[in-house]
């Protein structure tokens, strides 16, 4: 995050932050988000409008760049809003709300509905397809994650969950020098990673996975199943049998979550997942800069509303 970045009119000028917005959001032209016609609009320039909005020609209503986003009505410059984008695609392990609160000089409040609205953002809809495919491999595993590092091995647990107290199970499936997709589930078993591991990989990979006899029946469907023993410390055999693409994408979740946001709420972890997801995804080793980043997620923002309301004195999210 250079200095030089910063200086960007995108994060300082709110006309030029509007019309960076609408490169992204609109690439081919103004869509109406309320009858999804395409370049059918005209920009209102009266003294009466506020700037960006548009009227649409064949249904008539009108319309600004963030209608139908995570940024609707929002009261936050959009400059600001640009920013938040910047920062949270930059920083490698995340940021917390405080730090950034301060760069924005927003408040705790404004600035924690933003970055859950931006990992909204940053939120795969549909996979658009399958991991791996012919002569591919895909690394599968699963961590905890959240709870006290003490209660990581106690005996008691909640019903129905592994991981230790407190913790919760997040599975992971990488293609190698390729794609990551992460999961939060209730509980790891054969029975609840089936369903997870046929839909989002292609048959025609070569999956590799731990010992864990959760996946013994499931690499079945697959065109092959390798496995490292963990618990005999095997992690490498001949250099293609390891779990360690995975494991790499854990070591930077657990790092953000632990020393960057160090508690994680069941609610909201999915979307904490998204966003690490988002910048293993479109990370540097792939060829993608901060700002090309930043640029693809601000492309998710559209058809997405992320709302609160406080239920016993905490925000609830409803998407």
């Amino acid at each position: 995050m250079s200095d030089s970045t910063l200086k960007n009119p995108i994060f300082q000028d709110e006309a030029k932050a509007r019309e960076w917005l609408e490169a992204q959001v609109w690439p081919h032209g103004p869509v109406c988000p309320h009858c999804g016609v395409l370049k059918s609009a005209t920009k209102l320039n009266g003294e009466a409008h506020r700037d960006g909005v548009y009227q649409c020609n064949a249904c008539r209503e009108q319309f600004t760049v963030t209608v139908g986003t995570v940024i609707e009505r929002s009261k936050v410059p959009l400059t600001k809003w640009v920013a938040a984008f910047y920062f949270l695609a930059a920083s490698k392990k995340g940021m917390s709300t405080v730090q950034l609160s301060r760069m924005l000089r927003l408040s705790y409040q404004s600035t924690w509905f933003m970055m859950h609205r931006v990992r909204e953002a940053m939120r795969e809809g549909k996979f658009p397809s399958p991991l791996g495919g012919q002569n591919k491999v895909v690394e599968a595993d699963e961590t905890y994650v959240g709870g006290k590092e003490t209660n990581k091995h106690k005996s008691k647990r909640r019903p129905g969950r592994q991981g230790g107290k407190g913790k919760e199970a997040v599975v992971a499936l990488v293609e190698r020098e390729g794609r990551v997709r992460s999961q939060h589930l209730p509980k790891v078993s054969a029975k609840t990673l089936k369903p997870m591991l046929h839909a989002q990989i292609d048959k025609k990979s070569y999956l590799m996975t731990d010992e864990a006899a959760s996946y013994t029946k499931i690499g079945e469907a697959f065109s092959g199943h390798g496995a490292v023993n963990h618990g005999i410390e095997e992690y490498v055999r001949g250099n293609f049998w390891h779990t360690n693409t995975v494991e790499n994408y854990f070591s930077i979740l657990k790092r953000g979550i632990t020393g960057v946001y160090h508690h994680v709420s069941q609610q909201h972890l999915k979307r904490y997942l998204a966003e690490f997801d988002f910048r293993y995804n479109e990370r540097e080793g792939l060829g993608i800069g901060d700002m090309e980043r930043t640029a693809k997620a601000v492309k998710g923002i559209s058809g997405k509303r992320l709302t609160y309301r406080r239920i016993g004195g905490r925000p609830k999210a409803q998407a």
